[in-house]
């Protein structure tokens, strides 16, 4: 693994509210706010910069993932929704809708489409865990926690992590066969800085943005830091998997505007779900 990344886009070409990476399967890179607000920028492997698509009136992108079928998924924090787009026809719908959540932040997802949310309270410094089910229905699976941010899915899918921002701590969950979370138990807690997005490799390591040190830690799959990975920002909000090995590592990072990448011994998550 690279012990220091190197920037894929130029600085500034997003803006501040870069976040939420992910990519598709011919190794595409999308992130939200791609030269202004309230749009999705897509970004080839070579590093070339273009809009993909407008958000409809209203609606401030987040966290982005696909859906094995890879249609994409974008968590849209001011309308209180998740969005659904469809890739050929770029179409727009709401898979799901629940005016209870402070804001959809980040997302997971499981094969079979059962979908986990984070939903962070910044004001009030806690948050909420959500379940959101193929067809879009949202059951609200914990409340009174830290200030909820990244999320990710085991490799196995027999473990949820989720991670509080301002606590600077992750949980630990159980995963059932039905996707009913159990056991909580604290997986890792950091001294400093902030933590933001999270995303597991096909061994079980944690890969999560430190924002405000800049870098990325690798956690065992036992919560053992087993390492970091220098950014050329300090802000980083959020990471994800690609290339043609499943081997690049993306980071999105809000103080330069840019997207940077790395190289890993184990392919991503992620990636592996389309395979």
């Amino acid at each position: 693994m690279q012990s220091v990344s190197v920037r894929l886009t130029a600085p500034h070409s997003f803006t501040s509210g870069i976040e939420g990476p992910a990519c598709d399967v011919q190794g595409n890179v999308y992130a939200v706010n791609y030269a202004r607000r309230h749009t999705i920028g897509k970004v080839t492997p070579e590093g070339n910069g273009s809009l993909f698509l407008e958000l409809p009136e209203g609606a401030t992108g987040n966290a982005i993932r696909f859906n094995r079928s890879g249609h994409m998924y974008i968590a849209d924090y001011s309308g209180h929704r998740i969005l659904k787009v469809d890739m050929m026809t770029k179409q727009i719908s709401i898979f799901a809708e629940e005016p209870r959540m402070n804001q959809p932040n980040d997302l997971a997802v499981t094969r079979n489409e059962t979908w986990f949310a984070s939903d962070p309270n910044w004001k009030q410094g806690n948050g909420r865990l959500w379940r959101i089910g193929p067809s879009g229905n949202c059951e609200l699976l914990e409340t009174g926690m830290g200030t909820t941010n990244g999320i990710e899915v085991s490799y196995d899918e027999r473990t949820l992590y989720v991670n509080e921002t301002l606590q600077r701590r992750i949980w630990k969950y159980d995963l059932s066969e039905k996707k009913e979370i159990g056991n909580k138990r604290l997986f890792y807690e950091f001294a400093d800085y902030g933590l933001d997005g999270m995303r597991c490799d096909m061994a079980g390591n944690v890969y999560v943005t430190r924002h405000g040190k800049g870098t990325v830690a690798v956690l065992s799959p036992e919560g053992v830091l087993v390492g970091e990975v220098a950014l050329n920002g300090k802000l980083c909000t959020n990471v994800t998997f690609g290339g043609i090995d499943g081997r690049t590592c993306y980071v999105t990072v809000a103080d330069t505007g840019a997207i940077e990448s790395f190289r890993t011994d184990i392919a991503g998550r992620c990636w592996a779900l389309w395979k």
